[in-house]
């Protein structure tokens, strides 16, 4: 449910989807996009809560699920033959309150 929230919320913000649960040996992506107006590709990894007991969603993506993204978009940049292009990773945190949806993205954070 997060990532149909922050897919929404890319596209209502200008971003082009280009894939979702893109996966490989080497990881996953839950979003891929391009943002036009900065001329980056993005990749995006979603976190969905109901609250912070645990802490924020963006803490949970640590050094190691770092890594398997970060491996994953080497592969995918290879593969797309998008060695020469713009990245940047972001992190969006979407907190669910009874019924609401509430989205903190993060940019650049890896």
């Amino acid at each position: 449910m997060g990532e149909t929230i922050a897919t929404k919320y890319l596209e209502e913000q200008g971003y082009d989807i280009i894939e979702r649960n893109f996966s490989c040996k080497q990881g996953e992506i839950d979003i891929i996009a391009y943002e036009s107006k900065a001329k980056e590709y993005v990749f995006i990894e979603v976190k969905t809560r109901s609250n912070v007991h645990y802490g924020r969603p963006s803490e949970a993506v640590d050094a190691n699920k770092q890594k398997h993204i970060w491996n994953a978009t080497k592969y995918y940049i290879f593969s797309h033959h998008l060695e020469n292009q713009y990245i940047r990773f972001d992190v969006i945190e979407v907190y669910k309150k009874q019924n609401q949806f509430y989205i903190n993205h993060l940019k650049q954070i890896m």
